[in-house]
């Protein structure tokens, strides 16, 4: 599910998942998308409508938390090398203090070239390396 300003909020949807027997909610993670890209979409030929839209994740996590009271909280996935590493360890452990321990942080590499470039990573194949470094930084 992307949380997006015209979709359901992210706690109602929560709330609803909660309250359906699931699990878990997952909000995954674009900063932005350049209006010109080369990258391919995984899903398919054109990016849908709704990965511009997108509501930051740890701020729709967050919302989804207070609203509700076993299901757990998860990155789907968060792009950690187009984040600061210090920051995003602030944001994992605030997350998971405030839902009382229901945060899961998952990761990934990221598909859209464009959009890491925008954030300093210019070699698309460095990417596992350099997620790898901010993982340790957060460990750290």
């Amino acid at each position: 599910m992307f949380p997006t300003d015209f979709s359901i909020s992210p706690a109602d949807l929560a709330v609803a998942a909660e309250e359906r027997g699931f699990d878990s909610v997952w909000y995954p993670d674009h900063s932005h998308l350049p209006a010109s890209h080369l990258s391919n979409w995984p899903g398919g030929k054109e990016i849908p409508k709704w990965y511009y839209h997108v509501i930051d994740q740890f701020v729709a996590l967050t919302a989804a938390a207070v609203a509700t009271k076993t299901i757990k909280l998860a990155t789907g996935i968060c792009l950690v090398i187009q984040r600061d590493a210090i920051q995003v360890a602030k944001e994992v452990a605030s997350l998971d203090h405030v839902s009382g321990g229901r945060a899961i942080f998952g990761i990934g590499g990221g598909w859209n070239a464009e959009e890491m470039a925008d954030h300093g990573t210019t070699d698309f194949k460095d990417r596992g390396k350099l997620m790898n470094d901010r993982l340790a930084a957060m460990k750290a």
